[in-house]
């Protein structure tokens, strides 16, 4: 399953199919409803398997309330799959968060016979030394992933290529 689970998720995520403007000034919710009003494109840019389950899935804890953006169930893994967009730079606190909702997920929600429950932190600025040291490295069911609104150009690739190269 853990082989499996890693073949699946995707980094970058293109998101060209929302038709937003990449703009600072629109927020994580609006991304949220554009990905909700093209479920079937978001679907097929997710891979396969997957079926949409909620949106803003309410999880408690004996004090707070927490909405996890979007849950999707995934067929073939026999998982859930839950997402946290963020409109902006990761942070460990978004990474702590998730892994607190994988494990209230885990406890809550999946059924004996389903594999355990799989976090996706979908970001739009993925900063690799915080993934590295974050509980990310001991968790082989939480993933952070980036998104852009479109593909790059040739430019662009070219120095993600090159940044790649230098931190290896």
């Amino acid at each position: 399953m853990k082989l499996v689970a890693k073949d699946i998720i995707k980094d970058p995520y293109v998101l060209e199919l929302l038709e937003l403007e990449d703009n600072p000034s629109f927020r994580e919710n609006d991304l949220e409803a554009e990905l909700i009003a093209k479920i079937r494109e978001f679907l097929l840019e997710l891979g396969r398997g997957f079926a949409f389950v909620a949106r803003q899935k309410r999880v408690q804890t004996e004090l707070s309330d927490f909405y996890i953006d979007l849950v999707f169930y995934n067929y073939i893994l026999k998982c859930f799959v839950i997402l946290d967009l963020k409109r902006g730079k990761l942070t460990h606190q978004d990474i702590g968060q998730m892994d607190m909702y994988v494990n209230m997920f885990d406890e809550l929600e999946k059924a004996p016979e389903d594999n355990p429950t799989i976090g996706i932190i979908l970001c739009a600025d993925k900063d690799n030394t915080v993934v590295k040291y974050s509980s990310l490295k001991d968790n082989e069911q939480l993933f952070v992933s980036k998104y852009q609104m479109y593909f790059p150009t040739e430019e662009e690739l070219k120095a993600e290529l090159e940044r790649d190269v230098l931190e290896i």
